[in-house]
């Protein structure tokens, strides 16, 4: 009999920690069957740095799922982000051995294990490499096997962390008996569900603004060609309000919430808000315009070094599909036009509702859904006998002995 096997979608990020129950039941569908949340310690811009504290808060969410749906996980599926995340663009080429210059498997193979082979510097480790269309004979194209030609070359956009610190969040989930099954880049999870086929296919770029970072993935030709993160979120807008207007952090991430916006909408300098709005000692006006230029400049500023990791991948004409805007920091008002105005071309704001509905159609559910997502693909392709036999264990083995 087929018995259904149980995994989970793993976040642990700055602000929260986020576990997400999927039962792979028979026919490979996926049911979505249990949910849970804490608030997340010792965590830094999306870096473990209290082990303890992240172990305390990541086991909560993960108990809290499993009492919920009233099973235990079979297997977990745990995202990975952070500013110590790189990558770089893998390529080789080979000539096409058969005599009727027809391209053999052997070609391919060989092509891609030699653009693959790369040697990091030491203690980094490879998450993903992100396939490219090949190019025969300096056409490209999507699958050569057969086709004729001399010259076959791959890429592939090779996604790489410090393996350290990867292993630091592997071992919370060891630590509750559970076998992480893959970990997975939060761009690509995240990419996978709130970008549609049609924004894929014309070219996108998905932006994920989370507290203490903000990832990105680029979707041309239907598949993502680069994605990373760089440390920079909401937080540290929060901290440009509190020294440039010299409150305390609290009081600058409520201002932030209540009258923040990504452009400035009120130029009138005279206008202002209260502090604290309770009319109490302490209390006090602030020029709403300041607020407002304080946000426009930072968030400008996530946009502008995003925009320069991209290099030639961020140009409008290749970002026909417009700018996909998620995560927490998503929520500021007019970050739209913000956005608009740095990458020109259209943005719009992402949710998860051609995967989820009610609650976790918010944006904030978007990496732990992308998890599950990525999770089935895996599961389906090992069934049918096509799963990948190295995954990232495999990668990392020998790293944390």
């Amino acid at each position: 009999m087929y018995k259904a096997k149980v995994i989970a979608g793993v976040e642990i990020g700055t602000s929260k920690v986020s576990v997400l129950l999927g039962e792979i039941v028979e026919g490979g569908s996926l049911n979505i069957i249990g949910l849970g949340q804490s608030s997340s310690k010792g965590v830094l811009k999306g870096d473990i740095v209290d082990f303890h504290e992240a172990n305390d808060c990541a086991h909560a969410a993960i108990l809290s799922a499993e009492n919920q749906a009233g099973v235990k996980i079979d297997g977990v599926y745990l995202a990975v982000s952070g500013s110590d995340i790189e990558g770089f663009t893998s390529e080789a080429s080979v000539n096409v051995t058969s005599r009727d210059r027809r391209v053999s498997q052997e070609d391919i193979d060989q092509v891609s294990s030699l653009a693959k082979g790369r040697d990091l510097p030491e203690g980094r480790a490879v998450i993903h490499h992100l396939k490219r269309p090949y190019r025969l004979d300096n056409r490209s194209v999507d699958q050569p096997l057969n086709l004729g030609g001399d010259r076959l070359e791959a890429s592939y956009w090779t996604v790489h962390g410090n393996a350290r610190k990867i292993g630091d969040a592997i071992h919370i989930i060891n630590g509750f008996n559970l076998h992480v099954d893959d970990v997975v880049l939060s761009a690509l999870a995240v990419g996978s569900v709130v970008a549609s086929e049609e924004e894929k296919s014309s070219g996108c770029l998905v932006l994920d603004i989370g507290r203490g970072s903000t990832d990105y993935a680029v979707y041309q030709g239907g598949r993502c060609l680069i994605a990373g993160c760089v440390p920079l979120g909401g937080d540290h807008i929060s901290n440009d309000l509190s020294i440039g207007l010299r409150m305390r952090l609290k009081q600058a991430e409520s201002l932030k919430h209540r009258f923040g916006s990504a452009v400035i909408e009120h130029r009138n300098k005279s206008e202002k808000v209260w502090l604290n709005n309770d009319f109490e000692i302490g209390d006090r006006p602030i020029p709403l315009w300041s607020i407002e230029k304080i946000v426009e400049l930072r968030m400008g500023e996530i946009f502008e070094v995003v925009q320069k990791k991209l290099g030639a991948f961020g140009r409008p004409e290749r970002l026909s599909g417009g700018v996909v805007l998620c995560g927490g920091g998503a929520g500021l008002r007019n970050i739209e036009d913000c956005a608009e105005s740095v990458f020109n071309v259209p943005a719009r704001l992402g949710d998860n509702g051609t995967m989820a509905t009610g609650e976790l159609k918010e944006s904030q559910y978007s990496v732990a859904l992308g998890l599950l997502k990525y999770g089935l693909q895996y599961q389906n392709a090992v069934m049918v006998g096509s799963g990948r036999s190295d995954g990232f264990m495999g990668k990392l083995k020998g790293l944390f002995q």
